[in-house]
């Protein structure tokens, strides 16, 4: 990985939702939303993760989404193209579409439900990355996946030449300064939950891979930029207008809040995919109240 590359992947990188309409991925509502998010001043694009609703996209739909956001973010800014998948074979060929598809780097996530040892781990990522030649970010998320990687892990796959950081997704704040003590300032460490990134990127974090940033780009932006130039006070500023919508958006499973606050706001249709299901009234009360409190919805 060059330097050049390491200092693009940092800052707040929006974990992109996957507009659908009657059912099918609506690629036109999709461009306009990634054009946005770049004249917004998000730093960089993360499609196809969990907030993609990547579980239930067939390989073909993955595929096109990470082509689509390539295409419309023409370099503007970096692309990391989630490629994980409990199965490693799968995992292998995602990672390889994003790269011949021009994706700056993958997220790969843990492998969920199979429940691999710490040695299951090292062979998974050491799979992909004798696969391909561009970044890997390692996404750690023990809620999700069952399985937590350790430092130890980390570091003996920081070893090899793709591996470039974490989207750490753990909410255990040590976990910053233990992973830069272990692997040094050069592996990449983005936080995977918004409402600890202020946090996060005081232990020595380099940004954000955010879900609020659907909703709120400018404002998250702004918040990574405060904190990665050392401004805390204007940092807690943004944070406190941040708050109710780092809260509200999780009030029910991810991104379904998401998507309904980005109809409210014009973007797009807020249909999900089974199993998951349109929010409830008393959440659509909470997303509207944290929309109007960060200024995004009029009173």
């Amino acid at each position: 990985m060059t330097e050049t590359t390491a200092r693009r992947l940092r800052g707040s990188m929006t974990a992109l939702v996957t507009p659908f309409r009657d059912g099918a991925f609506d690629e036109a509502a999709f461009r306009k939303f990634v054009a946005w998010q770049i004249e917004q001043g998000s730093h960089g694009l993360v499609p196809t993760g969990t907030t993609g609703e990547s579980p239930t996209l067939t390989h073909s739909e993955h595929d096109r989404v990470v082509e689509a956001c390539i295409d419309e973010a023409g370099g503007r800014v970096p692309v990391i193209a989630g490629a994980g998948s409990n199965s490693t074979t799968e995992a292998v060929e995602r990672a390889r579409h994003a790269e011949k598809a021009g994706a700056d780097a993958v997220l790969v996530v843990t492998p969920y439900y199979n429940k691999p040892t710490q040695n299951g781990l090292y062979a998974h990522f050491k799979a992909v990355n004798d696969a391909v030649g561009i970044p890997i970010i390692i996404y750690n998320i023990p809620p999700r996946s069952v399985v937590d990687m350790s430092v130890e892990t980390m570091a003996r796959l920081f070893e090899l030449k793709n591996i470039a950081g974490v989207k750490d997704a753990t909410a255990k704040i040590d976990r910053v300064s233990l992973q830069r003590q272990a692997m040094g300032e050069g592996f990449i460490q983005l936080s995977g939950e918004d409402a600890t990134a202020l946090g996060y990127n005081a232990h020595g974090g380099h940004g954000c891979i955010s879900v609020v940033s659907n909703v709120a780009p400018r404002l998250c932006a702004d918040l990574q930029e405060a904190t990665l130039s050392g401004d805390y006070a204007k940092a807690l500023q943004l944070q406190d207008r941040l708050l109710p919508l780092q809260v509200g958006l999780f009030a029910e499973s991810n991104p379904s809040p998401v998507k309904y606050a980005l109809e409210r706001l014009g973007h797009m249709s807020a249909d999900v995919r089974l199993p998951l299901v349109p929010v409830s009234d008393e959440t659509k009360a909470i997303v509207d109240a944290a929309l109007r409190h960060a200024g995004l919805l009029a009173s």
